[in-house]
C-alpha cells in the first residue's frame, strides 16, 4: 500500500461511522443531507444523481424527477437543487427539462472551463415507450443540450443535437449519466467530452427477442456546447464487452480515462476501461476489464480525477458484487491502472452516484440509498481527504 493510501484510508476510517444521514437543513459543515427523498415534491421516485459544482462554488445536484413510479419510462423530468453552501442545504426543486408525460433523462453536466457555463445534455423519448421497443428501432431516442449562464439558477430550453451525434443504426442512446469532463490541458484544452453508449442494429442472423449490441462512443463540443461532434465509436462487438453507462475523467498527464459498465458482455467483472489521448476522439486500446473493481455489481459508477499533483482518481459504486448494496469509494494512484477500496460509505441498500470535487481536500458524493430500497432517497455525503 502507498504512502498515499495509508493516508487516505486513515482519514477515511473516522467516517465510517457517519452512515445515517442528517436532515436536509444541517448545519455548516455538514457530512451529509439528503436533497431528494422519493415521494416528496411531486415525484414517485427520484434517480440518476449527477453533481458539479459552478466556477463560484454553488453546488448543482440533478437527478431524474419519475413521477408516476420508479420504472425507466413514463413521465420522468430533469430536476434540479442548488446549494450554496457546499451541499450541507440545498434550495427549492426547480424542473430543467421538462418532460410533459414523456421521459426526459440521463443528465451529463458539465461546466465550461471558459466561460463558467453549465452545459448540460440529456436523452429523452416517448413516455408511452420502453427501451425494449427503441432497442428494436420501434421508438426514436432524442439527444438534447441546455445551457445556464447564471450559476444553474436558470437554463435554456432544451436544444435538439440528434443529427450531430447519432448515426443512424444506432436506437437505444444514453449520455454518461453523471458529470462530464471538460478539458483543462492539452491540444483540445477546453473541450466539453460527455461519454456515451449506444444500441446498434444486430448483425445479419441474430435471433431471439430484442438481441442487444451496446457499445460506446463519446460526443464532444469545442465551441462551449454550440456545436457537437462524434469522437471515438466502439468497434464491432465480440460479445465480451458491451460498453454501457460510462463515466470519464481526465488524468493529470492529459490522457482520458473511461470506466464502464459491461451490461451483457462475457468478461469477467462488471467493469470496463480504457483510454484516449487524443481528448476522445479515438482510444488506445479496445474496452478492456478492470479486474480490481471485481466487487462491483451491474451497475453505474463515477469516476473523478481530483486536482493537485499528486492526487488519485477516485471510483464510487456498490461494493457487494451480486447486489446494489454498500456504495464505497476506491482510489487509483496509477491512472487507473488498479484501484484500492478506501471506504464503505453505508451498508444499505445503494445504487448510482456520481463524485465532485468541492474544496482542496474535500469531495462530495450524490447517490442511491435507502434503508429498505436503493431508491428512496439521493443522499450527499461530503468527505474530507488528507494530503
Amino acid at each position: 500500500m502507498t504512502p498515499l493510501h495509508r493516508t487516505l484510508l486513515t482519514t477515511l476510517a473516522l467516517l465510517t461511522s457517519l452512515t445515517t444521514p442528517l436532515p436536509a437543513h444541517a448545519t455548516p459543515g455538514c457530512v451529509s443531507s439528503v436533497p431528494y427523498v422519493s415521494g416528496q415534491g411531486g415525484y414517485h421516485t427520484y434517480r440518476i444523481p449527477a453533481v458539479v459544482r459552478t466556477r463560484h462554488g454553488a453546488v448543482l445536484a440533478f437527478a431524474e424527477g419519475r413521477r408516476n413510479g420508479a420504472g425507466d419510462s413514463g413521465a420522468i423530468d430533469v430536476v434540479l437543487r442548488r446549494s450554496g453552501d457546499g451541499g450541507c442545504t440545498w434550495g427549492p426543486l426547480t424542473v430543467v427539462a421538462a418532460g410533459h408525460g414523456d421521459t426526459r433523462g440521463n443528465p451529463a453536466p458539465v461546466v465550461d472551463p471558459r466561460t463558467g457555463a453549465v452545459v448540460l445534455v440529456t436523452c429523452g423519448n416517448s413516455g408511452k415507450a420502453t427501451e425494449e421497443q427503441i432497442t428494436r428501432g420501434e421508438a426514436d431516442r432524442r439527444v438534447y443540450v441546455q445551457r445556464s449562464w447564471d450559476e444553474g439558477r436558470h437554463f435554456s430550453p432544451p436544444a435538439d443535437i440528434t443529427a450531430q451525434v447519432k448515426r443512424p443504426g444506432w436506437h437505444w442512446y444514453a449520455t454518461g449519466p453523471g458529470h462530464a469532463p471538460a478539458l483543462t490541458r492539452g491540444p483540445h484544452q477546453g473541450r466539453l467530452l460527455i461519454p456515451a453508449n449506444h444500441s446498434a442494429t444486430p448483425p445479419a442472423g441474430s435471433s431471439g427477442p430484442a438481441p442487444r449490441c451496446d457499445g460506446g462512443h463519446a460526443l464532444y463540443s469545442d465551441d462551449g456546447g454550440h456545436t457537437w461532434h462524434l469522437g471515438f465509436v466502439t468497434a464491432a462487438h465480440d460479445g465480451a464487452t458491451h460498453v454501457n453507462e460510462t463515466t470519464a475523467a481526465q488524468l493529470p498527464d492529459g490522457r482520458l480515462y473511461f470506466n464502464a459498465r459491461n451490461q451483457y458482455g462475457t468478461a469477467p467483472g462488471h467493469r470496463l476501461d480504457t483510454y484516449s489521448g487524443d481528448g476522445g476522439q479515438s482510444l488506445d486500446r479496445p474496452y478492456a476489464a478492470q479486474p480490481t473493481l471485481n466487487d462491483v455489481p451491474v451497475v453505474q459508477g463515477s469516476v473523478l480525477q481530483l486536482l493537485g499533483k499528486g492526487t488519485p482518481l477516485l471510483f464510487s459504486a456498490p461494493s457487494v458484487p451480486t447486489a446494489r448494496r454498500a456504495l464505497a469509494l476506491w482510489s487509483s494512484t496509477d491512472a487507473g491502472r488498479t484501484f484500492t477500496r478506501l471506504l464503505t460509505l453505508t451498508n444499505h441498500p445503494s445504487a448510482y452516484s456520481d463524485l465532485v470535487q468541492l474544496g482542496p481536500t474535500t469531495v462530495g458524493v450524490l447517490y442511491e440509498t435507502g434503508a429498505e430500497h436503493s431508491y428512496d432517497t439521493l443522499e450527499f455525503r461530503r468527505l474530507t481527504l488528507a494530503r
